[in-house]
C-alpha cells in the first residue's frame, strides 16, 4: 500500500502500512552488481531516486545511498523486507529476470527457502518457473502474462507468451494476467482445468467487475 508521496512503492514503510491493514504484498525482485536481492520494480533507477543507472550497475552499498522519491524511504532487500514482514500476510515475489536464469533464482532461494510464511513467486520469464520446477518445487510459481505491447520481444516469443504455450515446460501453479486482455480464452481453459487465476493489475471498479467474472484473486494497486 503505496501513494508515491510520503510512502513509496517497493519501500519498507508502504510494506508496514500492508501488514497494519492486513494486506497481502506483491514486490518486485532484481539484482544489484554485487548479487544483492533488491527490491525494486524498474530496471533503471531514475524513475524513484533520480539516479540514471540501471540496478545492476550498482552496489547495494551505493543503491541504499538513494532515497525512493525525496523521502527517508530507501530501496530494502528482499530478505529485509521478509523479516519485517515475518509471516503476518502473505508475499507474491515477482523475479524481474529476462536474461540467463540461475543467479538470481539461487540468491532468490537462498533467502525464501526458511521462511515460515504464505509465500509465491511469479515471472514473466517461464524459464525463472522452470528453475523453480526444478530446483525448489515446494515452491509454488505462477506465470505472468498479458498483451506484451510495451515489450521488446520479437512477435512470435509474445505470441508464445501471451498464450501460455510455455506451460507446459513451467508447469505454474497459477496465473497471473492482465486484466485489460480478460476475458482471453487460453485463460479460460486454465481455469477450467482449476488453474487459479490472478488478475493485474486492477485500477478501477470496471477492472473489479471484470475481475469478478474471469478470475479467482487480483493483484491491484492500492494509492
Amino acid at each position: 500500500m503505496y501513494n508515491n508521496e510520503d510512502i513509496p512503492e517497493n519501500s519498507l514503510k508502504a510494506f508496514k502500512k500492508s501488514i497494519e491493514n492486513n494486506v497481502a504484498i506483491e514486490l518486485d525482485v532484481q539484482l544489484s552488481k554485487d548479487n544483492e536481492v533488491v527490491v525494486f520494480h524498474d530496471y533503471n533507477l531514475e524513475r524513484m531516486t533520480g539516479a540514471n543507472k540501471d540496478v545492476n550497475e550498482l552496489n547495494y552499498i551505493d543503491i541504499l545511498d538513494l532515497k525512493l522519491l525525496n523521502t527517508k524511504e530507501y530501496i530494502p532487500t528482499l530478505k529485509e523486507v521478509l523479516e519485517l514482514v515475518d509471516g503476518k500476510v502473505p508475499v507474491l515475489i515477482e523475479v524481474k529476470n529476462e536474461d540467463k536464469v540461475g543467479v538470481l533464482e539461487s540468491e532468490i532461494y537462498n533467502i525464501i527457502k526458511t521462511y515460515k510464511g504464505d509465500m509465491a513467486v511469479q515471472a514473466f520469464n517461464p524459464f525463472v518457473l522452470s528453475w523453480f520446477k526444478k530446483n525448489a518445487p515446494e515452491i509454488a510459481r505462477g506465470q505472468l502474462s498479458g498483451s506484451f505491447e510495451d515489450s521488446d520481444l520479437v512477435w512470435y516469443k509474445k505470441f508464445l507468451l501471451k498464450n501460455l504455450l510455455l506451460n507446459f515446460e513451467s508447469k505454474p501453479a497459477f496465473i497471473s494476467y492482465e486484466i485489460d486482455c480478460l476475458p482471453k480464452s487460453i485463460v479460460k481453459v486454465q481455469r477450467n482445468r482449476n488453474v487459479p487465476i490472478l488478475g493485474w493489475t486492477i485500477k478501477s471498479e470496471s477492472d473489479i467487475e471484470k475481475a469478478n467474472i474471469n478470475c479467482d484473486n487480483i493483484i491491484y494497486e492500492d494509492k
